[in-house]
């Protein structure tokens, strides 16, 4: 017996990517090699550079006889390999302040830090406080409180956007995301997620599954039910295939189709438990005007939750203390991480609503650390430091500075496509071409290099996202030393 299937399109949203091979396509149990081919960077341009690339050989062969050298090499053979880690790019002695230097004595400015580092490294006020709370009070175990816990709740309760005041603690952000995903699905007595594709919500099954990127996803099988994705917001490169305005969207023309769909999915599926996303994504793209408005009003209308994950982006990096507030809209659940700890203890927080408080009877989080005294007071501190010295303000005086500064840039170097971001989260897109948008992923990758070699680390994105995301501590001179090297090294390529 024959079966045909015909494929609708949205009437609304025209299909503008090609068919994914389905699952029956694919042998159920396929060879792999014994080690996997060096890839070149771009075969995973989701999320970082990778150090498989030509430029990270080259790296590498330059290095590899410095002092500190037999670490990196006990690194590689001890630690499993992966793409955005090992093989590791040097041994670090020292980091202080906006800095970290290699056990070679180079100095790097660090516009990366896996975006822990928001007050800077070794802050003193912070290491003095985890120094006195080790000596005070080192642990509790998690049926016990303590003052830094209480305190930190507290404080989290208070600051954070609407009334979002019920508090879970964790060691890391995917925890975080883990807990968030499964009190959405208490909460409302659903499992369906709707998240976007490029999107990333840890490495864990459950971010895994509500992230979209091929690097973390791809082949591991079956994940979570239920996890639908949607094209995400990005106006300079529209998935729905809307022209931008240099760098802008045409508004009148795409009418926020990004937010539409996810109304249109959310009204098709009926039973979803939540949506989740990165109110500014990584990338670092920013949502259109409007669009988590309607997003919200959309999760409202069915009833799903809306999970911010601001773990990379919030606590002051984007100029405000939590991203949402530029956009005016407070989510059900926030989930908070990376600097949450200062850089010295690893701490994450899910905030809900309260009427979110609903499983007294179950095992939301329970970590071994949840209530850690030790990780709450770095926490509770870094909180303090960021209010007390002003850095949020300082990120967005900065960062808009330093956005102003690559607009020039980009006059100047047809390499630069488009520049993005906010307060001191920025990118810097590289293209081949202006009018095809062919991302420059090969000179995205020997920028990167060249930078380190000058004294200034950070990411790549998306394969040619050059992204900087420096400490809320960084001054106006040193963002400026910063940007001469990119600006260098951007002019090397040009011909």
């Amino acid at each position: 017996m024959l079966f045909f299937v015909r494929f609708f399109e949205c009437p609304y949203f025209p299909l503008r990517y090609p068919a994914t091979p389905t699952m029956s396509a694919r042998p159920p149990f396929p060879s792999r090699p014994a080690a996997a081919p060096p890839r070149h960077p771009g075969s995973h341009p989701d999320e970082g550079d990778s150090n498989l690339s030509p430029h990270r050989r080259q790296w590498t062969e330059r290095v590899a006889r410095d002092p500190g050298h037999e670490m990196v090499e006990g690194d590689a053979e001890f630690f499993f390999h992966q793409s955005l880690s090992t093989p590791c790019l040097a041994a670090i002695a020292k980091a202080e302040g906006i800095w970290i230097e290699d056990t070679a004595g180079r100095r790097y400015m660090d516009f990366h830090g896996n975006n822990v580092h928001h007050i800077g490294y070794g802050h003193p006020r912070l290491v003095a406080a985890v120094k006195k709370q080790i000596d005070e009070l080192p642990y509790t175990p998690r049926r016990f409180t303590s003052e830094p816990a209480v305190a930190l709740a507290r404080k989290l309760a208070g600051i954070t956007p609407g009334r979002l005041s019920k508090v879970l603690f964790a060691t890391g952000g995917s925890d975080a995301v883990d807990m968030a995903l499964k009190l959405a699905r208490a909460a409302t007595g659903r499992f369906k997620t709707v998240s976007f594709w490029d999107s990333f919500h840890g490495a864990g099954f459950g971010g895994m599954s509500v992230g979209g990127e091929s690097l973390f996803r791809g082949d591991m099988g079956p994940l979570l039910p239920g996890t639908e994705h949607v094209a995400p917001f990005a106006c300079y490169r529209c998935p729905y295939g809307y022209k931008d305005i240099d760098g802008r969207p045409d508004l009148d023309a795409c009418h926020l189709a990004c937010a539409e769909m996810v109304r249109y999915v959310l009204q098709k599926e009926k039973d979803v438990a939540a949506v989740i996303a990165e109110p500014v994504r990584a990338v670092p793209y920013v949502p259109p005007p409007g669009f988590w408005q309607t997003v919200r009003q959309a999760c409202d209308e069915v009833g799903a939750l809306l999970i911010f994950d601001e773990i990379p982006t919030g606590l002051g990096k984007t100029g405000r203390m939590f991203v949402c507030e530029h956009f005016d809209v407070v989510p059900d659940i926030l989930v908070l991480g990376k600097a949450l700890g200062g850089g010295v203890m690893p701490i994450s927080a899910m905030i809900a609503k309260p009427e979110l408080d609903v499983t007294a009877e179950r095992a939301l989080g329970h970590y071994t650390h949840e209530k850690n005294p030790v990780s709450a007071q770095a926490a509770l501190t870094t909180i303090e430091i960021i209010e007390d010295e002003g850095l949020a303000d300082n990120a967005a005086r900065v960062g808009g500075r330093a956005l102003g500064r690559l607009q020039e840039m980009k006059a100047s170097y047809p390499l630069i496509g488009n520049v993005c971001g906010l307060g001191l989260v920025i990118g810097v897109e590289l293209v081949e071409d202006r009018e095809t948008k062919a991302p420059a992923v090969q000179a995205a990758d020997r920028i990167l290099y060249r930078a380190l070699e000058q004294g200034l680390s950070f990411k790549t994105t998306m394969g040619n996202v050059l992204t900087l995301t420096p400490p809320l501590i960084v001054t106006d001179d040193q963002m400026d030393r910063a940007l001469d090297i990119v600006e260098v090294a951007i002019a090397d390529e040009e011909p």
